[in-house]
């Protein structure tokens, strides 16, 4: 008798989980080489295949264009190995000489990953590869609707890892996930860490898992055209961060605030850039047609061309237009348009000035986006900063699309499709999730302010309390030999002593049948210290404290 489909999936699941944790086990003994021609060859194999992935991507979800997916994947592998390469995170990855305090890297574990349908495969390979550098296994939870083009970019990186040297299923993906078998992952008593990006219901799922978690949460973001701003750029940057992949990317633009004195300038810019005002009925048609009577968004607008969805709405634009822009009178549940939209739509509202541009910012992102991005148009710095320090968003992005420019892409910000909301959101976390994150790490930390001075002079051994009655040796005039005390150790070679002893006992899986094992280098102290560089700091340290 076959299995239900649930059963199944769960079974799947575990045998990847336990797979994915004794390739762990070996890996967790690469030193930091092995670990970036690792990394390197999964990401170079991901952007090599970059185009393939993302048409797949969009055949089997329908959510965006072809080759803005692709950009999505070169992003994704090449962009963040750039931005990690120089990472350290093996073995001793700082040393502070002036306050003694040396830090070692050590991984987190097997990673629970879940991937959204929008972008699954970029996504997936970005996790993949932030994961590894850290050391860490990786097994992944798609969507079901992107489920064939999620486990194809794993296997994607996985034959590549394992053709330069990784341990085999350090990374793999649930072939046929199920909300059971998903919520088993992220509790499986082997998975160390949930990275969780998707919808809100998935990441609350998530977070009470009783696991570590990065989540992520709703964009919603307002995009303030304030009147210094150069209008023309302004519009060109909310109009190409809206149609890109066709607003499936939380960190796209949402909303538009323009100043009431540059209003008719910028709607004639964005009529020039083929963007079509919704007016009277038609506005509430749109929002009937996005969201249900509860606010959830219709996934068959998600990704969309706009055209298509105005259709869907029951009234017709001209097939070259690029968004549909409805202005509203307000936020909140009364005026659906006012959320996140995850695709073409643009909600427009229009103030006197930058104070109330401002208010009406907090109010956006208080509705679904708290935490996450907000993007300023202006040239006037003063009010860039007030805007700052003001508003509940982690990314504050001045003078760029916020679609790209929340991820990395425009900006010197960390490349990454993980993007933290901090506490404001409900998230630990409030930067772009990279590498850095993925490590735990250890502090080393000599003694700087003695609570008893050390003495410099020769150790003593102090005369013990109680003394026994003591008999000469008399008998036959017999000389006894009197030994001589053992060398006391410096507290240098004690802690040199102790480091080795406890290097030198880190379990390592050495599974038998997989030949990779026997290429680990010799000379390592446990994750990846090697005996040469234990020695260094030892002494670098010893000096120091003569």
């Amino acid at each position: 008798m076959p299995l239900d489909k649930d059963l199944q999936s769960i079974q799947e699941m575990r045998e990847l989980v336990q797979k994915a944790k004794q390739a762990q086990l070996e890996f967790r003994a690469y030193d930091q080489a092995r670990v970036d021609r690792i990394v390197k060859a999964m990401a170079d194999a991901g952007y090599e295949a970059a185009e393939r992935l993302g048409r797949m991507a969009h055949e089997e979800t329908g959510f965006g264009a072809t080759e803005d997916k692709k950009k999505k994947n070169e992003f994704a592998t090449r962009r963040v190995w750039e931005s990690i390469k120089d990472l350290r995170t093996v073995g001793v990855i700082s040393e502070d000489r002036e306050k003694k305090i040396i830090e070692i890297a050590e991984p987190m574990g097997v990673v629970c990953a879940l991937i959204p349908s929008t972008n699954p495969t970029s996504t997936v390979m970005f996790k993949a590869i932030i994961s590894v550098k850290g050391r860490n296994a990786i097994v992944a939870s798609p969507h079901p609707r992107a489920a064939k083009c999620t486990v194809e970019a794993i296997n994607v990186l996985a034959q590549a890892a394992e053709a330069v040297g990784a341990p085999q299923g350090l990374m793999s993906c649930l072939s046929n996930p199920t909300i059971e078998s998903t919520n088993e992952l992220m509790k499986h008593k082997l998975v160390s860490l949930i990275l969780a990006t998707g919808s809100t219901p998935m990441v609350k799922t998530a977070y009470s898992a009783g696991k570590p978690c990065y989540g992520v949460g709703s964009g919603n973001v307002p995009a303030y055209i304030e009147k210094s701003a150069n209008i023309r750029k302004a519009v060109a940057d909310i109009v190409s961060g809206k149609v890109f992949d066709l607003g499936v990317l939380c960190s796209t633009e949402a909303s538009v605030i323009v100043d009431s004195a540059i209003r008719n300038v910028a709607v004639e810019e964005f009529k020039r850039r083929r963007c079509y005002f919704v007016e009277g009925e038609d506005k509430e048609k749109l929002a009937r047609t996005m969201f249900d009577q509860r606010g959830a968004i219709n996934p068959d607008i998600v990704g969309k061309p706009a055209p298509y969805i105005a259709q869907k709405a029951g009234f017709s634009v001209p097939a070259e237009t690029t968004v549909l822009i409805a202005e509203q009178a307000g936020v909140g549940r009364e005026y659906p348009l006012s959320r996140e939209k995850l695709s073409p739509v643009l909600s427009l509202y229009t103030v006197d000035n930058w104070r109330e541009g401002c208010e009406r910012c907090i109010e956006l992102l208080e509705f679904g986006g708290i935490g996450h991005t907000l993007v300023i148009h202006s040239m006037d710095e003063d009010i860039i900063m007030k805007f700052a320090l003001e508003k509940p968003a982690f990314r504050i992005l001045v003078n760029t699309q916020a679609a790209l420019g929340a991820v990395g892409y425009t900006n010197e910000l960390l490349p990454s499709m993980t993007l933290g909301p901090g506490t404001f959101g409900g998230s630990i976390i409030s930067d772009n999730v990279s590498a850095k994150h993925m490590i735990n790490i250890k502090r080393l930390a000599f003694e700087t302010r003695p609570i008893n001075p050390p003495d410099r002079t020769e150790a003593r051994i102090p005369e013990p309390s109680f003394k026994p009655e003591i008999k000469p040796a008399v008998s036959h005039n017999i000389p006894v030999e009197v030994p001589k005390p053992a060398p006391t150790k410096s507290w240098m070679e004690e802690i040199d002593e102790r480091i080795r002893l406890k290097a030198s006992n880190v379990p390592v899986y050495k599974p038998k049948s997989n030949p990779s094992s026997e290429k680990k280098s010799s000379g390592m102290l446990g994750s990846g210290i090697s005996e040469e560089e234990v020695e260094r700091i030892v002494k670098e340290f010893s000096r120091r404290d003569r």
